[in-house]
């Protein structure tokens, strides 16, 4: 039997995109409609954002822990969380968990060094761009990566909060993410990696002037490696 996957969710989009992915391509893997046991647990955003908002990263993690430990108790064999900006909290919990945990930018990291990137653009929250969760797993794999400018950041953490976390994909927000992908492809970046779970569903290779890393189906991939063992 495949491992039990438990997601620990923290926004709705990027949660349901990464839910979709492993129940969709898990059929390719396991045989027809067929995918791993699933269990989801959210506590709401706003809760998450109160301690994220203030820079309170050890009760972020109590809070991840908590979804964790429900999970567990559900019978997940292993937890994934689709929120990259979340991660900045792993190390703080990681000596409680209960179970394994695979963390997405050691996934995206993985995924760019495999395809051969050598300079990775990173967009995501303005916590998650300026945050140490992408620089130590980008240079872990030897790989160099490289943020927006500051009012470039600041617009796509309004994009972010106001729009995507909502549903909303407007073609304005999709034309603002390819010219700040164009800047980065200008400073010498050869990928980009969509490090906000809701980026995936503005914008993809299709639209962007770089190659696109989309953590939210990287992270849904590897689940499903992981549930194979």
């Amino acid at each position: 039997m495949p491992r039990h996957i438990g997601i620990v969710a923290v926004s709705a989009e990027g949660a349901a995109l990464c839910y979709r992915t492993i129940c969709a391509e898990g059929a390719a893997i396991f045989g027809a409609h067929n995918h791993p046991e699933v269990t989801m647990h959210t506590i709401p955003l706003a809760a998450h954002m109160k301690h994220i908002d203030a820079g309170r990263w050890e009760e972020e993690g109590e809070l991840l822990l908590e979804s964790a430990r429900k999970l567990a108790d559900a019978g997940a064999d292993f937890f994934i969380c689709p929120d990259n900006t979340a991660h900045q909290a792993i190390d703080t919990i990681r000596e409680s968990l209960p179970r394994p945990w695979l963390h997405i930018a050691q996934e995206v990291a993985a995924a760019a060094k495999q395809r051969g990137f050598k300079r990775v653009g990173v967009l995501g929250t303005r916590y998650l761009m300026e945050g140490p969760v992408y620089s130590k797993k980008m240079a872990a794999a030897g790989i160099a990566h490289t943020i927006p400018d500051k009012d470039d950041r600041e617009l796509i953490n309004r994009i972010i909060f106001d729009e995507l976390v909502y549903g909303r994909f407007e073609n304005s927000a999709r034309a603002e993410f390819a010219r700040i992908i164009g800047g980065l492809k200008q400073k010498g970046c050869d990928a980009v990696a969509l490090s906000c779970t809701e980026i995936p569903l503005l914008i993809g290779d299709a639209d962007a002037p770089l190659p696109t890393l989309d953590s939210t189906r990287i992270l849904a991939r590897a689940a499903l490696r992981d549930a194979q063992a």
